[in-house]
This record gives structure tokens, sequence and C-alpha cells, in this order.
């Protein structure tokens, strides 16, 4: 199944209904793929709007303590890049939920730029976010990526110049990561305080959506979050509460509860601007 553009069609959906998009992320093969593929399923059903897979990695440099677990459960479960493929195509039979393939560039490399790209369309996936490929060295990618109709998301962090900021805006596609803190990604127990203005000022040079990532872990920091971004990234949050439902019978309906709280919070608060704004 070839991408349809599932990504613009979502976001101009939620555009449309003054929503913020909920953007769960999971190690796919996290504990099992049989559990990523019920995870997506309940998810979307929670109200999950786009989903990230990860690409279990042995060094994945740019995650936490609570990401690395779980991508390290990812590999001990066989979770590579063709069975992930498999999945996802499987999975096609039952949503049409756009999913995002997140991970690093060595996995990818080893399996072959164009080979990847066709395959990842073939199964029904949406876009690609490579932690450690910076945009100017991923022309190898770039090219069959978007010949098979793959968006790019790439990230931009507080640290990131405003010249640079200006050329990762013009290569990217889908949408932009926000990367909310300098450092790993993990859960916080606070949001950095300049956040919103430099999400606004992000806005300002792009009409890409902006998703905001690394450290949201509440409902109440994801409806923060989605009274000024795109979309709400969350990630290790959800990967600390695998790890703890390992063993139970429950595990993917307690995920599914988390994603459906953080998604009536957002909710909640955009409906609560719009009353605010029309009294």
């Amino acid at each position: 199944m070839v991408n349809s553009g599932r990504i613009a069609a979502k976001f101009r959906e939620l555009r449309a209904r003054d929503e913020a998009a909920l953007i769960p992320f999971i190690v796919a093969g996290d504990p099992d793929l049989e559990t990523t593929g019920r995870l997506v399923l309940e998810f979307e059903q929670r109200g999950a709007d786009l989903i990230e897979l990860g690409v279990p990695f042995s060094d994945p440099m740019a995650d936490g303590p609570a990401n690395q677990r779980a991508a390290a459960r990812g590999l001990s479960s066989g979770a590579s890049l063709a069975a992930i493929l498999s999945m996802v195509e499987q999975l096609r039979t039952r949503s049409e939920i756009p999913i995002v393939l997140f991970g690093y560039y060595n996995p990818i490399f080893h399996y072959g730029c164009e080979r990847l790209s066709a395959d990842a369309a073939r199964a029904g996936i949406d876009g690609l976010l490579v932690v450690d490929l910076p945009p100017e060295e991923a022309a190898e990618l770039h090219k069959p990526a978007r010949k098979n109709g793959l968006d790019l998301i790439h990230l931009l962090a507080p640290t990131t110049p405003l010249d640079r900021t200006e050329k990762i805006v013009r290569s990217a596609s889908g949408f932009l990561y926000y990367v909310s803190v300098t450092g790993v990604t993990g859960a916080r127990a606070e949001l950095a305080t300049d956040l919103e203005e430099h999400v606004r000022r992000i806005k300002g040079l792009t009409e890409l959506p902006v998703g905001v990532g690394f450290g949201i872990s509440n409902p109440a920091q994801a409806a923060r979050v989605a009274e000024f971004a795109d979309a709400v990234i969350v990630g290790s949050a959800l990967s600390l509460a695998i790890e703890a439902n390992l063993r139970s019978p429950n595990l993917v309906e307690t995920l599914g509860a988390m994603v459906g709280a953080m998604k009536d919070a957002m909710t909640t608060v955009r409906r609560g601007s719009e009353t605010s704004a029309a009294r």
C-alpha cells in the first residue's frame, strides 16, 4: 500500500477542528511485534492521530534510559526493519492512521536507502524521521524517499540557529519535530519556560505543522503544549508504562487509557480557549 498523503490529510482535518495532534511514540517490538500492532490499534481507538514507530537500535544515542531499555527489548524480540514493515503492512488492512518510522541511520544504511523507501511505502509507512542524519547529509535517503511519496520529518532544537532552522524548514515535509529540551529523551517534571516562544517563532517561518516532543509525560503537560503547538509527541512515558506492565494481561488497555487521557486533556484545553475567546 503506497503512502496516500495521510499525514497532510490528518493535519488538515485537525486544523479544521482546531485540534492538536497526539502522536504516541513506541519502540516496535517492545515487548513484541504482535503487541505493537495491538497498541497501534488501541491508540487509534483512544484518539491518537498519528503514530511514531521506533526502529530498535543498539546505540540509541538520542534516547534516555527508558527508550534505551525499550530498544533493547525490541531487539531481543527480533524487531528488524523487515519484520516491522511486515507488521505495518498487516496493520494496513485494519487502520489508516498515519505512521512515521523513527530511527537511526545505521539500520537504514545497511538495509539500503532505495530498498527501504520502496518497501516502507509499499507497506504503508507515511514518513521517515532519522534522528542522526542532518538534512545536509541526507541526499542518499531524501531522493528515494520523496520518489516513493514518503514525508521526511526533521528535528529542530532550542539550540538550532535561525539560518539553519530556515534551511531545515525548506527541506522538510509532513511536519517538523521540535525537541523541547536539550539532551536525550525522557519524562520531565517541568516544561521549558521558553517553549511556546520557540514554537511560535518556528511557526512564523513555515506552513508545516510543528510538533513538540521530548519530556512530555502527563495529560497536564500535553494540554499545555496543545495550546500553541500543532502536535504533541509522547514517548518515554509510554516506554516506562510498557516496562511497568510487561507481565500484565492488561498492558494494551493500560497504555490505551494513558493515550486517551492525554487526548482528552488536549481537546478540553483547546475547546476551553475557544469558549474564553467567545466571551
